[in-house]
């Protein structure tokens, strides 16, 4: 065996081992934290960098997907610590697997665990930053869609003679899931904060970068201000952010299909092949 080889696969094992216990300490239940409930009640911003943490300089350095990040709920220490944990886990498979390859008694040289291994961490890296923005597109598109719901819900409030104020708050009582709970959050900040409800929807909608919320926002503020009657507003406004998704969701239906031909027209050419065949032997 290598003198290399030993580190290695006891640096891999630890890399593993850590990367395990992690994961199992996160998908154990743990006990709401109090004082970062009360910090998301009484600051404007949603995501806030906690002084002195070993992560506080790297995460001031890079730039991150902070909308992204407050959209998901997570913090730029907890996006970075991913990509560390995903860099490591990259650096310790090549040595791992050149572990195993040793033991089944074939040798590699040192430098292809080493590019390997590097290339691994960048991928790896690479994968988990992919993962976090496709999170939040596709809890960006379930905002939306909820976003449309709100509008009706608040059209309705305003018909049965409430207030602006009261049909944001009766509007976000009725349903529940994350984004509904995420908007009685935002409601319930501002009302601590004695602000207005459509301010702090609309500042909302621009730390997670959904408009259509800040759209809400813009037509309850013309109602609580100039007393405007925007019943009819809103419902026109939730038609055309329907007509919105189902058109995107044409056009991505369109690209699926389309993308569908090339692996037809490949089994198509096999089957010609295939047919061809016995016609070509005896020629």
């Amino acid at each position: 065996m290598a003198s290399w080889q030993l580190p290695a696969a006891v640096l891999g094992g630890a890399a593993v081992g850590c990367g395990g216990f992690l994961l199992i300490r996160e998908a154990l239940p743990a006990v709401p934290a109090l004082g970062p409930a009360l910090r998301r009640l009484h600051e404007p911003v949603a995501v806030a960098t906690p002084v002195g943490g070993p992560l506080s300089g790297l995460a001031r350095r890079i730039r991150v997907p902070q909308r992204d990040l407050t959209l998901l709920g997570r913090t730029r220490e907890q996006y970075l610590l991913s990509l560390l944990l995903s860099a490591l886990i990259g650096l310790a498979t090549p040595p791992v697997a050149g572990f195993i390859f040793a033991a089944a008694g074939i040798t590699l040289p040192v430098a292809i665990p080493v590019a390997a291994s590097l290339v691994c961490a960048v991928l790896f890296m690479f994968v988990a930053h992919r993962d976090v923005l496709d999170k939040a597109a596709a809890a960006r598109a379930e905002f939306v869609r909820a976003v449309c719901t709100y509008l009706d819900l608040v059209a309705l409030q305003l018909a049965a003679a409430h207030g602006p104020v009261q049909a944001l708050e009766q509007a976000a009582t009725v349903c529940d899931g994350w984004v509904f709970q995420r908007i009685r959050e935002a409601l319930l900040r501002a009302q601590l904060q004695m602000r207005f409800p459509w301010a702090e929807l609309r500042l909302m909608s621009e730390e997670i970068g959904v408009a259509e919320l800040g759209d809400v926002g813009a037509i309850m503020q013309s109602s609580g201000a100039e007393g405007a009657q925007v019943q009819q507003t809103l419902r026109e406004q939730a038609d055309s952010l329907r007509d919105q998704i189902r058109t995107n969701d044409l056009a991505k239906a369109e690209s699926i299909t389309s993308r569908l031909d090339i692996p037809g027209a490949a089994l198509v050419f096999v089957l010609v092949l295939f047919v061809l065949y016995p016609f070509m032997t005896r020629i």
